[in-house]
Order: structure tokens, then sequence, then C-alpha cells
């Protein structure tokens, strides 16, 4: 039923790369804050980077959670499931760091995700995910879905904004600087973008 992979390539890497939709999941170190689980799903936004690391676009939202949990600990398990072809669920357990928009490393990482534009978003961070566990289950019981299709309203809400207005949105969000548990956040002010 389920196996252990030691590397993210062949028929694990085209299942993952062909979902339209993930799952992000993080914690606190404290055993009484808040878990948070995301849906992660814009074509383009995730790419493998190499056998044993993946990445994706973090774009703006009402919270930083997950931000704030890998600043804190970096703990962090991705998900994909199958809701259409045969049943499978993939999962790669790592360590996460929030790549922000004034770190060097930032324009290089942007060259992985080619179909996105970075300002028709607001951008804040790539996220990148080294794998420490990558298995794989059954899935039988994941319903089957049929995608439709990308949301557009994402994108049409964020190209209205610039990096000062982007900043003052986040500002006014009360999970941004800081988490629902008070670890911090999103660094405010917003940085300016490298690319």
């Amino acid at each position: 039923m389920g196996k252990t992979y030691e590397r993210i390539d062949g028929r694990l890497r085209s299942f993952i790369e062909a979902q339209p939709v993930f799952f992000t999941a993080t914690a606190p170190l404290a055993g009484e804050g808040t878990v948070n689980l995301s849906p992660k799903g814009l074509t383009g936004c995730f790419a493998v980077l190499d056998e044993h690391t993946v990445a994706y676009l973090d774009f703006a939202g009402s919270n930083a959670e997950t931000i704030a949990h890998l600043r804190e600990n970096g703990r962090i398990t991705l998900m994909w499931c199958a809701f259409q072809g045969p049943p499978n669920i993939v999962r790669v357990h790592g360590r996460g760091e929030p790549v922000f928009r004034d770190d060097p490393r930032f324009p290089e990482l942007l060259t992985h995700f080619p179909d996105i534009d970075p300002a028709a978003h607001g951008l804040r961070a790539v996220i990148v995910v080294s794998a420490e566990l990558v298995r794989d289950t059954c899935g039988y019981a994941v319903p089957f879905m049929a995608y439709e299709g990308d949301r557009d309203l994402h994108g049409k809400r964020f190209a209205r904004e610039d990096d000062a207005s982007l900043d003052a949105y986040f500002t006014k969000k009360e999970y941004i600087a800081s988490s629902i548990d008070g670890l911090p956040g999103l660094p405010l002010p917003l940085p300016p973008s490298t690319v």
C-alpha cells in the first residue's frame, strides 16, 4: 500500500507536478499552538528544484501562518491527492524556509516558475522545502473530482497593488506580521522586490 522513496523523480515527480492543487501543513513548537493547513493551487506556482528539494510561491493573503511556523521551526508537510485517475496520495515531509523578496537567492528561484508573473499576485516569498521523508499511500477514499481551471480572482485582486499598497494591506491585517500564536510572520515593511 504505502511506499517510501529515496528521491523525487520519475513517476513520483510526474504525479506531483501534474496535480492542480496541493496542501501544506505546519505547526508551532508550542503544544497548544495552532496547526495550520493551507491549500495551494495556481498553475505554475510549484516546482521540483532537484531530487530532494521542492519550492512554491507564497502569495498575498490574509495571514502568514506558514511563514511564521517555518521561521520558528522549519517543519512542513506537503500533500498531493489524485482526484482523477488511479488513487494516490503523496506526502513530502521536510524542512522549509521562506526566501523573501530581498534575499539574493530570490531572483534565481523565480526562474523555476516561468509561467507566473510575480507582480500579478502580490508575491511575498518563495517557500523552499528540503525533503526528509517522501511517502505515498493508497488514496482509496479520496473522491473523484473534476478540475475545471484556475480562478482568476486572486490575480485580479492583487494585480492592482504595488509595493507601497501591498505593504499597507499587510500592515492592517491582524495575522501577517505575527501569527495567531504571536510568532514573527512576514517581515514588514515589505521588502522591495529584487526583480
